[in-house]
């Protein structure tokens, strides 16, 4: 008779679609019934974020929160494969919506375009049964874990670097751990590499990010044995992977501990990036060091007009223009007459004092323009010069992405 026969709560269309996940013995009708019933909030639509969100889609977990502060930009797309060329300048919480309801239209999206900030996290989080952390700095990591404590809410956790790659499962199971049990101290100021500034693998995130989806399943629908208590750790280069044990709840701990002062009450005005030595995101007030006073530095418009009163006198600049970031970074895009002398081979060179080890570089009558990518570095570097006895050192504001933007937008931004 047609239409007589039953699928444990799932129509024919998810019947067909899930059919593969259905027929393992270790799943079942049950376990796909608690994903379609289940949410999940993604913290981060970037590298780590984008294997998350397509097959959490994918998998049929019926609601999904994307939450993300940035745009899609062009130096995204070699690694986070939610975007796509045409969606360069989209803002990446509705480039990932759009990317999932093409893959599963029965899925239900949520966007969450302000980014993940102290005052709307612990709302967000319990709007949610389980959360992913796909964020890539130690302030949004804090956040999230301390939001998910008062929450009482399972974090899976993911972080890839270079060829490196970790994870966890925190604030899960019996006696198992919070991130701030494992990690109590955010890391020293510049300390905590980021994928923007020294570079990973493309594949990288998407190995972590694919381990986060499975482990998330896992928490949902209790199949298996997660990472919880434990941190499973990658390395690209030779293919290997090992886990170490994780120590269990911390008593002193300051988000989970039974004397815990970061609390519902605390949450929303506590200064993660003023703890943490970072912006919460690229486009955060802390994104630009602020270490020399205006004197002390110049707009990349008067540097070209420097270099064109050069050209007038047949070539000859009264100033050395001095490029502090990485080698390969130079070697791939640099400003013509710039000479390369990367950060710790300026600390190298200055540390002699009075400027010794700098004879090569710097010529006492001339001043030092100093460049890096984003005007961080460089400022910090002329500080290092002035120590070092360089008087007539200045850092180029904005660095090479300002020029970019206001001077040559032939230059690449990465």
């Amino acid at each position: 008779m047609e239409g007589a026969w039953r699928g444990g709560g799932l129509d024919k269309e998810e019947v067909e679609r899930y059919a593969r996940q259905l027929v393992l013995p270790s799943f079942g009708v049950a376990n796909q019934r608690k994903l379609k019933e289940s949410s999940v909030l993604v913290v981060g639509a970037g590298g780590l974020g984008s294997p998350v969100c397509l097959y959490l889609a994918a998998a049929g977990v019926g609601r999904i929160g994307v939450v993300d502060h940035d745009h899609v930009e062009k130096s995204n797309l070699h690694r986070q494969v939610l975007h796509a060329e045409d969606q360069v300048g989209t803002h990446k919480a509705v480039s990932a919506s759009i990317s999932m309801h093409r893959l599963n239209s029965t899925t239900t999206v949520e966007t969450h375009v302000d980014g993940f900030r102290p005052k709307a996290a612990l709302k967000l989080v319990e709007g949610y049964d389980v959360v992913v952390d796909a964020s890539d700095n130690p302030a949004t990591r804090y956040c999230v874990n301390d939001a998910c404590v008062i929450a009482n809410r399972p974090l899976v956790s993911g972080a890839a670097i270079g060829t490196d790659g970790q994870l966890s499962v925190y604030n899960h199971g019996e006696g198992g751990p919070c991130y701030r049990c494992v990690w109590p101290d955010p890391p020293a100021s510049g300390s905590c590499q980021r994928c923007s500034d020294h570079g990973v693998l493309g594949v990288l995130p998407g190995i972590i990010g694919t381990l986060q989806a499975l482990e998330t399943i896992k928490v949902i629908t209790g199949i298996g044995e997660c990472t919880s208590g434990k941190l499973l750790m990658f390395d690209g280069l030779c293919t290997g992977f090992r886990t170490l044990k994780l120590r269990g709840r911390q008593a002193s701990c300051a988000a989970c501990g039974p004397e815990a002062t970061i609390t519902r009450d605390t949450i929303a005005a506590y200064d993660y990036e003023a703890k943490c030595g970072g912006p919460m995101h690229d486009r955060g007030e802390g994104a630009c060091l602020k270490v020399l006073g205006k004197d002390r530095r110049v707009s990349c418009s008067r540097l070209s007009e420097r270099m064109e009163e050069a050209v007038g006198r047949g070539g000859d600049r009264d100033f050395v223009l001095m490029d502090v970031r990485p080698r390969p970074e130079f070697d791939f895009a640099h400003l013509p007459g710039s000479v390369s002398l990367p950060m710790e081979d300026l600390e190298e060179a200055a540390s002699g004092g009075e400027g010794a080890g700098l004879g090569a570089y710097v010529d006492n009558g001339k001043d030092v323009l100093v460049v890096c990518r984003r005007g961080n570095d460089s400022q910090v570097a002329v500080r290092r010069l002035e120590e070092a006895g360089v008087a007539n050192a200045f850092d180029v504001e904005g660095g090479l992405q300002s020029w970019s933007q206001t001077v040559d937008p032939t230059f690449p931004l990465y």
